[in-house]
């Protein structure tokens, strides 16, 4: 390496070993639809895990470690990535392991990767995430896992009936276990109830939210249909001989009349955060290689772009959706850039409410100084490269998936734009923030 390049890696905290990408596929993102869909988590990887594999020029037992992120496995997937890994054709001998920082694992498990590459403790790590919301289970709750319990600890007889007797019919309620995971047990907020919070942080109302999701939407269709989506998904077919070529919560039809009939989702008498201003209950999964240089030497591969950096911030539990201020604020200190100097931001559509406060705490002078200790705001990000091919609340939030396809969509956004800078950012549950500094190759420095 250059003086230059070991200044450079030293400014970011990184060792002076390239992390790059060379090849990634997601499958479409299904939108749940009130009953378990057709693929598990384990399915959906394997998926968009397979085309990535099929490119390249080595078997899959060639890879030193897979990574996956997944928020919710289900008990028969427990260390998911292994799995995975061993149903990929990967063999005993290659290690994984699954990672899980909430709405982030997907990026979790690239920045966990591209560590590894960097310290030279890998040269080929298959990363990125999964996730099947539509399969969450359903549980009993406690009262009812107590009453079991006391029946078949129960020896005799009438040690049964007695037991029986206790029966109540509360005990049948049911505990949903997608709600309690998207509930902050800290604070006891959902994470719409703190998107309602930064949306009255800022004065964010309801036409503004309403139109951004319906611009999420056309964004969206336009990619579609300009074929600008190809190089990301890989089509996916199901055992009824179903294929899905899009992300089925497109809302090609939508309009703003249509949103603003729907009521708030979270606060029933005051909120102004919807179901179609919000991102939706999906399942899917997106996968990349990772190699170091001195692999895309050996093996001849295609470089789509380079992972520069990643930075993680924390936030106040009961306003999550401002964590990826801190983090891209981080993010761009460390590397000595501004928002000027990205190309395109990435960032996950959460809620509308979310994206918007973001925004407005960029811009915000006071919130610079008070919460983030600078002098000068950050400043928004251009609206027209901040999703310009829409985002979550068009194509859905599969939580331990998004990380890695917002990466993923960067690059191949980039990728016919000339290259450049971009940034792939997202707010997480708890109070954290994750952000990711993508280089593709044709533009920038």
């Amino acid at each position: 390496m250059t003086e230059q390049q070991n200044k450079a890696a030293k400014a970011r905290g990184k060792p002076g070993r390239k992390v790059l990408v060379v090849a990634g596929a997601r499958t479409p993102f299904l939108k749940a639809r009130g009953q378990a869909g057709g693929f598990s988590a384990t399915d959906l990887a394997v998926a968009a895990g397979r085309p990535v594999l099929a490119r390249m020029p080595f078997t899959a037992e060639a890879i030193d470690e897979v990574i996956v992120g997944c928020g919710m496995p289900l008990a028969n997937e427990a260390n998911i990535a292994r799995i995975i890994a061993l149903r990929l054709g990967c063999g005993k001998r290659v290690p994984a392991f699954t990672v899980q920082r909430n709405c982030a694992s997907g990026l979790q498990a690239l920045a966990s990767a591209s560590e590894s590459i960097a310290l030279g403790r890998a040269d080929l790590v298959l990363a990125g995430g999964t996730e099947a919301m539509s399969h969450a289970p359903i549980q009993w709750n406690a009262a009812m896992v107590d009453w079991l319990s006391r029946m078949m600890r129960s020896r005799s007889a009438w040690g049964r009936l007695r037991a029986a007797a206790g029966f109540r019919p509360a005990y049948l309620k049911p505990v949903f276990t997608l709600l309690l995971g998207l509930t902050d047990p800290l604070v006891n907020l959902g994470m719409g109830q703190t998107a309602e919070i930064v949306a009255h942080r800022f004065g964010i109302g309801r036409d503004e939210q309403d139109a951004f999701a319906l611009q999420s939407h056309q964004r969206l269709a336009a990619a579609f249909d300009a074929g600008h989506m190809q190089a990301e998904i890989e089509t996916l077919y199901d055992t009824r001989g179903t294929v899905y070529e899009e992300d089925t919560g497109l809302r090609r039809d939508t309009t703003v009349e249509k949103l603003a009939k729907l009521r708030p989702a979270f606060d029933r008498k005051y909120g102004l955060v919807t179901s179609g201003n919000s991102s939706q209950i999906t399942d899917g999964s997106a996968m990349l290689m990772l190699a170091s240089e001195s692999a895309v030497q050996q093996h001849d591969l295609p470089v789509l772009a380079e992972l520069l950096d990643h930075h993680w911030a924390g936030v106040d539990p009961s306003q999550m959706g401002l964590g990826p201020v801190h983090a891209v604020a981080g993010l761009l200190e460390r590397n000595q850039l501004s928002m000027g100097d990205v190309t395109q931001m990435e960032l996950n559509e959460a809620f509308a409410a979310q994206v918007l406060a973001c925004q407005a705490a960029w811009d915000s002078p006071e919130y610079a100084r008070e919460e983030l200790g600078r002098d000068q705001p950050l400043g928004a990000m251009d609206p027209e490269r901040l999703n310009p091919e829409g985002g979550a609340i068009a194509c859905g939030h599969p939580v331990g998936a998004s990380g890695a396809r917002l990466v993923l969509h960067l690059i191949q956004a980039l990728r016919p734009k000339g290259g450049g800078k971009g940034v792939a950012t997202l707010c997480i549950g708890g109070g954290q923030g994750g952000a990711m500094l993508v280089q593709v190759p044709g533009g920038g420095v």
